[in-house]
């Protein structure tokens, strides 16, 4: 089924939703940021979509309203609108419950969580990202799975705990990841090399994590007890305390789950 969209928020959600909800045959009819000069620049790529700066939403022409925010501004946007009639309101956060929206002015509420990190412009097969689905009532369960599959190949239907328990390992899988990324290019860009060089590295450290799982694929200094390396690259670090004590901290659990 083609819906008309509503799209609350001009961030990297947001231009991800828009653009893919649309290519696979949606209608993204109206654009709303409180900023209307961001609103109007974001609509500029969608057909005849209206814009606003108002939160009366009430004679907007759309069947489902994606809120693409700032988790803490959830619940304080959803109780400022006034949704047009049998209108379905969404955020999109991996952590937010669904009864935060329970303020809004409708009991057609729901939850569209893309399990991928989103950066605007940056360019990703949507086909590929698991989106997360959960609705207050059975038949907004039902029409947001059908929105859901029409952009994505794998679809689940989640409490707000199980949600909440996804983001956190994400958070483990890709945030606090890809900092170590940031501290391996700023230990060598400061030695005159380049991050670059750990590339091939990296892939086929993810690719042996799925291949035969993370608890399998871990090697190192940490894994096999080498304290003398251990020790050695903790001095190499003294001169910035901070990471020297995350070194030390992460390779003392990787010790500790692997050695017995």
């Amino acid at each position: 089924m083609r819906h008309k969209i509503a799209i609350i928020g001009t961030g990297n959600v947001a231009w991800h939703f828009a653009r893919t909800l649309e290519n696979a045959g949606h209608i993204i009819s109206h654009v709303y940021d409180r900023n209307i000069e961001k609103a109007e620049k974001f609509a500029l790529d969608y057909f005849n979509a209206s814009v606003s700066d108002s939160t009366d939403l009430s004679k907007v022409d759309a069947s489902i309203l994606i809120m693409a925010v700032r988790d803490d501004a959830i619940e304080e946007v959803a109780q400022s609108l006034m949704l047009p009639q049998e209108s379905i309101l969404v955020h999109t956060s991996g952590t937010i419950p669904l009864n935060a929206l329970g303020y809004a002015q409708t009991q057609n509420i729901g939850v569209l969580y893309p399990v991928q990190t989103l950066s605007k412009g940056q360019q990703i097969d949507f086909k590929k990202v698991p989106v997360c689905v959960e609705g207050e009532s059975i038949s907004t369960v039902e029409i947001l799975e059908d929105l859901a599959g029409s952009i994505s190949q794998t679809v689940s239907v989640l409490t707000s705990q199980q949600r909440k328990v996804i983001h956190l390992a994400a958070v483990f899988a890709c945030n606090f990841t890809n900092h170590m990324f940031s501290i391996s290019k700023k230990i060598l860009e400061s030695n005159d090399m380049n991050f670059g060089l750990l590339e091939p590295l990296i892939v086929e450290t993810l690719n042996k994590s799925f291949d035969i799982g993370p608890e399998n694929a871990q090697t190192g200094p940490a894994k096999r007890g080498d304290l003398e390396t251990l020790d050695q690259q903790f001095e190499t670090l003294s001169s910035d305390p901070e990471i020297a004590e995350i070194y030390k901290l992460i390779s003392q659990n990787i010790m500790d789950t692997h050695l017995e």
